[in-house]
């Protein structure tokens, strides 16, 4: 018994054994550590992702938020994982959420992290606009900031009532309430909408505060369209030559040409 305990103390003592010993048990580790990350890679993860790509600014639905699997080594401590931490915020002012894409905290807001800098990106020569609106003309609170419309006119032309697209491809910056708070800051019981906010060329803002100078309140309406539409949006135009001249007739008629700044605020 003693003979085989002092072959145990040898053959441990023996430098090359050691040296053997080590190199296998590091071995050892380096697969076994191999084999956990790679089962933490490819383990499936359900994580949150956008339905449609979804614009900046844009009010985020239920609808627009659904679950798939993913292999756990694309998923960080950046990426969201409960859509409850998604639903009812918005996209960022300078992100955009594409089709199939997943939701990142950076993207993800609370309408106070952006309505600060709601103008801060307003190109050079726009002017802001509040549009009046209602839960009628907003379609039961379907449009949301970040959405792109077309205005059109109501009115009379040459003495017929007239309804017609007058600018097309607007983006709506906001939707406020009649004390200017946000309508969609919670995702249930979104409060009644009195404001569209959007910019447009100084020279558009004029014939829209013309219009409704001349014929009130309701002659300029938003009207929503898909969803493609908002991802692919055309130059804001004017589509309608004939109810532009007609409402700068108007505002010659009233006399308004030389004192447009009474009216432009």
């Amino acid at each position: 018994m003693n003979n085989i305990w002092i072959g145990i103390k040898r053959f441990f003592k023996n430098k090359n054994t050691v040296t053997i010993i080590a190199l296998i048990a590091s071995l050892a580790i380096l697969y076994f550590a191999y084999e956990m990350r790679i089962k933490a890679e490819t383990a499936p993860v359900n994580v949150p992702y956008a339905e449609n790509s979804i614009g900046p600014r844009t009010y985020i639905t239920e609808d627009m938020v659904s679950i798939k699997k993913v292999p756990g080594g694309v998923v960080n401590t950046e990426v969201i994982l409960n859509r409850s931490e998604i639903i009812g915020k918005y996209v960022n002012k300078d992100a955009v959420v594409p089709q199939n894409g997943l939701f990142y905290r950076s993207a993800v807001v609370k309408w106070d992290e952006i309505s600060d800098a709601i103008y801060s990106d307003i190109p050079d020569g726009h002017t802001i606009v509040y549009l009046a609106v209602n839960q009628n003309t907003t379609y039961g609170n379907s449009i949301y900031p970040g959405n792109y419309i077309d205005l059109y006119y109501h009115g009379y032309l040459n003495g017929k009532r007239t309804i017609g697209k007058f600018i097309e491809s607007i983006k709506v910056l906001g939707v406020t309430d009649s004390s200017g708070n946000n309508v969609f800051e919670t995702n249930t019981n979104p409060k009644s909408p009195r404001y569209l906010i959007f910019s447009v060329d100084e020279e558009y803002h004029l014939l829209l505060k013309w219009a409704i100078y001349t014929e009130g309140e309701d002659a300029i309406f938003p009207v929503p369209r898909n969803a493609s539409y908002s991802e692919n949006p055309k130059p804001t135009a004017i589509v309608n030559a004939q109810i532009e001249e007609f409402i700068k007739s108007r505002v010659h008629n009233y006399g308004l040409e030389e004192n447009n700044e009474k009216i432009s605020g």
